[in-house]
């Protein structure tokens, strides 16, 4: 899967429906007003395989990819922030 930039000021989080940490982040996320995009790791194809190529081999959710490509496992709201505020 390739995985393209989300947006800027967006972000793309790749989750699972049961997924605790996932429904926690989304509800900050919209709380805040910060635009996501959700890929279900377990429904589309290859989205699991892009997750483990950035976590050591692991189906760890949620991953967040950034618009600038990079990507972090379960962030905090606030390093979401902190990470979408445009650089001058």
């Amino acid at each position: 899967m390739s995985m393209d930039a989300p947006a800027p000021g967006t972000i793309t989080m790749f989750s699972t429906t049961w997924c605790g940490y996932c429904q926690r982040l989304k509800s900050q996320l919209k709380r805040e007003g910060i635009e996501y995009t959700e890929v279900n790791i377990e429904e589309v194809p290859d989205a699991a395989d892009y997750v483990m190529s950035v976590n050591g081999g692991n189906q760890t959710v949620p991953t967040v990819v950034f618009p600038d490509g990079s990507a972090a496992t379960n962030p905090s709201l606030a390093e979401v922030k902190s990470r979408l505020v445009p650089t001058a």
